[in-house]
């Protein structure tokens, strides 16, 4: 269970702030307003990429947490640059390396109850962490990643993936 969570949760969190450093270099020298890139969208109805980024954050921290049964530690949703976009992504890795093999593996049957649409759902550990928060949290890096791609940022599947020998 740990193995398939916070290693993975670690690893893609790392590759988001690398392209979002990436897009704070691409703004920067394209002498794109600040603002401009977190707005983004890719389409009306889409959430931003603040949202994705944070949403990613949330769901890596979330389910360590549930999982590993220690208090999830709350951030603010005030981001407005890539620079603070990145330093959530940071305080989410973080947190993540406090979490030790032994608090999560072993969860598998755990009983766990999430918010899902505003209703408590229950579920068992690992299909909480399978069906619910693996696929979530790559859903939002995901689209983060489109967000800039489609704004131009001059990155690619070697980006987002990263060194998949990694942990």
């Amino acid at each position: 269970m740990y193995q398939a969570s916070v290693p993975r949760f670690v690893h893609m969190l790392g590759n988001l702030a690398t392209i979002l450093d990436k897009a704070q270099a691409y703004a920067e020298a394209k002498k794109i307003n600040a603002a401009v890139l977190p707005a983004s969208r890719l389409y009306p109805d889409m959430l931003p990429l603040t949202n994705q980024v944070q949403i990613a954050c949330d769901t890596a921290k979330r389910a360590a947490a549930l999982l590993a049964g220690v208090d999830n530690p709350v951030f603010e949703d005030n981001e407005t640059t890539l620079p603070e976009l990145k330093a959530r992504v940071e305080k989410t890795i973080a947190f993540l390396g406090t979490i030790k093999p032994a608090q999560i593996d072993g969860t598998e049957d755990k009983d766990l109850v999430v918010k899902v649409g505003g209703k408590d759902t229950p579920f068992k550990g690992m299909q909480f962490l399978l069906a619910r928060a693996i696929p979530n949290f790559y859903f939002h890096v995901t689209t983060a990643y489109d967000i800039l791609r489609h704004n131009g940022l001059d990155v690619g599947k070697r980006d987002y993936l990263g060194n998949t020998t990694a942990g």
